[in-house]
């Protein structure tokens, strides 16, 4: 890699309403850790139980930031539940987000960011604020359905999954392994 390469972090986001975003970025992070860059993982609206957390968990070069023990979906939340959210995840947000620029990631990975954005549960305006004024040389990953004008316009790149055929449309539900 250049220096130049090196010097220069963009930003990602995988978008759509097809499986396979996480996984993507997922895929990029073992990616940039095989090649001895330091990434920085946060997980938004899940708990800390997805099996790529397992397999990641043992680079040395990724380092997975905890969420809530349990989470549920938000359309399952009470409004307090979800006050309760918009605070912690503006919280982890802040927390995660100081930790890769303070610590010199090269990578940083807010998986599901965009959905929690969507649902209300984060100010977009805190990730915008963030992507303006990271670090040159940190390379960003935002995942989620829906990105706004906005966030797409302050991407570098932006890929849709779009789903074609999904066996949950056929009542088979998530399989550990694949789909969690």
């Amino acid at each position: 890699m250049t220096e130049t390469a090196k010097a220069t972090g963009l930003i990602h986001i995988y978008c759509g309403n097809g499986k396979g975003k996480t996984t993507t970025g997922m895929g990029l992070c073992a990616r940039a850790a095989g090649y001895g860059h330091r990434v920085l993982i946060y997980q938004f609206m899940k708990d800390n139980s997805t099996s790529e957390r397992k397999v990641l968990g043992l680079s040395e070069n990724i380092t997975l930031v905890d969420g809530l023990p349990e989470e549920k979906f938000s359309f399952r939340m009470t409004p307090e539940e979800k006050e309760e959210r918009r605070t912690y995840y503006a919280g982890q947000l802040q927390a995660v987000t100081r930790k890769a620029c303070k610590e010199h990631y090269d990578v940083l990975f807010l998986d599901e960011v965009i959905y929690t954005i969507r649902a209300g549960l984060l100010d977009e305006s805190l990730v915008l604020d963030f992507l303006k004024k990271k670090p040159e040389s940190l390379e960003v990953i935002l995942t989620g359905q829906d990105p706004s004008p906005a966030l797409i316009e302050a991407a570098d790149y932006v890929s849709e999954i779009h789903k074609i055929k999904h066996p949950f449309d056929n009542g088979i539900p998530a399989r550990d392994g694949i789909e969690r």
